[in-house]
């Protein structure tokens, strides 16, 4: 009983430093607004300018330092895991919001005080009667293509390819959150290996890397005492000759109690009544699949489909302050111009190929250009931006800096030009009544709009 009590009390003072962390943020990232980080004059498609290689994949980072993620207040990174590769277990200074771009796996979140409700049972010589655990843990969860993941702020994860082709990830970090009390630094503390003995490869000015191991820095007689083991066993814990780097391969397959794989749907599931705060944060709803077509928000069979997933559909954001959406655009199909009027949106480009077009206050084209996979293009909240498909199509992935990114277009049936009065138009733009009626109800679609190879420079190398 007593233990229970202390769950729930934890838990409670983890719902609570959430909530402040929440109400924080917005104050905070007023603040950065007006030191001026997002006074922009141009914008740019970013690639990865770092990289660092291990025994069982690849990390690459883009330039945080840069003027389009300091005004976003967010860092980025991609993670490549090879087959029968594990992601040694690390946290992070801020909220993580995670991606699967390709391939299948699984994951673990270590959450303090919640209970390891995962535990396998094995007969002793005393038989059935005597049966005891030899393992227990925290409860494991699976990752698929189209998978987003949100990861606390300061909690321990791990994931581990299951599959055989590679499993590729890309990760934001909300730097400017008032969860992380340090400076916008992206930093990651990792609780095994020696991540930083990896190969290291340059592309560009090198501004970030991923930090050691935490238990180097304790003494190793200390950590015989702590964990009540030898001192050859805490020297293991240090991993000072461990040469894989943050990324291992686990040769035979990697061991752990799981329920059987079965399809998921999006959705919140059960409606079973819970006990209480305990339940509500050991067992909270983490992941949102984006991909399947059915779940789209937007959808023109013509044009494309757009889904989103804000704090409605994943509660847990709204203690994230974080959001995210799938576009996919056919053919030459074009997305009405629009503005996030409360989020700065994060791009990245998964698929195909197309043009971007950024607009900031003054009228001013700060990006007009050709976007590929694997570019980033950071849009500050209330610029306006437009984009087009190419022949190939545009597919990409956005996290927005809100809980409920809100979304105003510029043309289509429920867009601002739709519901000003003829008039005010006419007179706008120095137009006819008759003009100013057809430009009105000019597109009768809501956002995705069906395209044509007239629509500007879509050509590519």
């Amino acid at each position: 009983m007593a233990a229970k009590i202390s769950l729930s009390v934890l838990s409670f003072l983890l719902l609570v430093t959430f909530a402040v962390s929440k109400g924080s943020s917005q104050k905070e990232r007023q603040a950065s607004w007006q030191k001026g980080p997002c006074d922009i004059t141009r914008l740019n498609a970013q690639q990865a300018s770092y990289s660092h290689e291990s025994e069982g994949g690849v990390s690459e980072f883009w330039d945080h330092n840069s003027d389009d993620f300091q005004c976003a207040g967010v860092s980025f990174r991609r993670v490549t895991l090879r087959s029968r590769a594990l992601l040694l277990p690390l946290y992070h200074n801020s909220h993580s919001f995670l991606y699967v771009l390709k391939g299948r796996g699984i994951f673990g979140l270590m959450v303090s005080g919640c209970p390891e409700t995962y535990e396998s049972p094995q007969q002793s010589e005393e038989g059935i009667q005597g049966q005891r655990f030899t393992d227990r843990h925290q409860k494991i969860g699976n990752l698929r293509e189209g998978d987003v993941l949100a990861i606390p702020a300061g909690a321990p994860h791990w994931a581990y390819n299951t599959g055989d082709q590679e499993l590729v990830v890309v990760i934001l970090q909300d730097n400017a959150n008032n969860a992380n009390q340090l400076d916008r630094n992206p930093r990651s503390f990792f609780l095994a290996g020696n991540p930083q003995r990896g190969q290291e490869q340059q592309h560009g000015p090198q501004t970030q890397h991923e930090s050691g191991n935490v238990f180097r820095g304790i003494g190793a007689e200390t950590l015989a005492e702590v964990f009540q083991t030898d001192i050859e066993t805490a020297k293991k814990l240090q991993s000072e000759n461990d040469g894989r780097g943050a990324i291992v391969i686990v040769q035979k397959g990697l061991q752990v109690i799981q329920p059987p794989l079965r399809e998921e749907h999006g959705g919140r599931q059960g409606h079973g009544r819970g006990n209480g705060l305990e339940e509500t944060i050991c067992t909270a709803k983490l992941r949102e699949n984006l991909d399947q077509a059915s779940r789209a928000d937007v959808y023109n069979p013509r044009a494309g489909r757009f889904s989103t997933v804000n704090s409605f559909t994943l509660p847990i954001l709204r203690f994230f302050q974080l959001s995210a959406a799938r576009g996919v655009l056919y053919k030459n199909a074009i997305m009405s111009p629009h503005w996030y009027g409360n989020a700065h949106s994060i791009n990245y480009i998964t698929r195909g190929s197309g043009r971007i077009q950024v607009v900031n206050h003054n009228g001013h084209a700060v990006f007009d250009d050709n976007v590929q996979e694997g570019q980033v293009v950071v849009v500050p909240q209330n610029f306006a931006v437009v984009k087009q498909a190419g022949e190939q199509g545009l597919e990409w992935v956005e996290f927005n800096t809100n809980e409920n990114a809100l979304i105003n277009t510029l043309s289509g049936r429920t867009s601002a030009l739709r519901g000003l009065p003829v008039d005010v138009i006419s007179n706008a733009y120095q137009m006819s009544t008759e003009e100013a009626q057809r430009l009105k109800m000019s597109r009768q679609e809501t956002l995705l709009f069906s395209g044509s190879s007239r629509g500007g420079r879509v050509a590519y190398a």
